[in-house]
């Protein structure tokens, strides 16, 4: 693959920005509205996106709370946005096991901010946009230590699809 085409590859990933907790709107979105969001700050990974069924289908295995007067809140669009990028990585099970280790460790605002934070860094330096990367501490807990192979998973997915994309179209042309 010539450097043009990594290029094309990687510059949608250059300014790639999953919001941060207090980014998300802190106003109840209806469930059409919440795939819509989700999908939108996903969509540059390039995985199928979020849907309201596969949402309503999470909420009924008991992976996020259900929906107050059929609005999700500001926790729950971040909860969707961890399962979203890492639910090609992940059974539900495995998700729900996440979930559950977020949720006796660290406040859901820090998990999700250092989650998003560490993806994106792993994304660009993946993806050759920076030559830099902070790389998990070795001396890390458990749970960051699985969150970042996690991430690691999540990451080599989306450049492995990406290259293989621009692979078959370049055979194509």
């Amino acid at each position: 693959m010539n450097q043009e085409t990594k290029q094309r590859i990687a510059q949608p990933l250059q300014d790639f920005h999953l919001p941060r907790y207090q980014e998300i709107p802190d106003v109840g979105l209806y469930l059409e509205q919440a795939a819509k969001y989700i999908s939108g700050a996903v969509s540059p990974l390039g995985d199928t996106p979020l849907t309201g069924s596969m949402i309503s289908n999470y909420v009924k295995k008991g992976l996020i709370a259900s929906p107050v007067k059929k609005q999700y809140s500001r926790d729950q669009i971040a909860y969707l946005i961890f399962i979203a990028v890492c639910k090609s990585v992940l059974s539900l099970d495995g998700l729900a096991a996440f979930i559950r280790i977020q949720q006796q460790t660290y406040s859901l605002p820090k998990a999700y901010d250092y989650f998003v934070e560490e993806f994106e860094s792993l994304l660009r330096f993946t993806f050759e946009l920076t030559d830099t990367v902070d790389m998990f501490p070795e001396n890390g807990s458990d749970e960051k230590r699985l969150l970042y192979t996690c991430i690691i998973a999540a990451v080599q997915k989306v450049y492995l699809e990406k290259y293989l994309e621009a692979l078959t179209e370049e055979n194509n042309q």
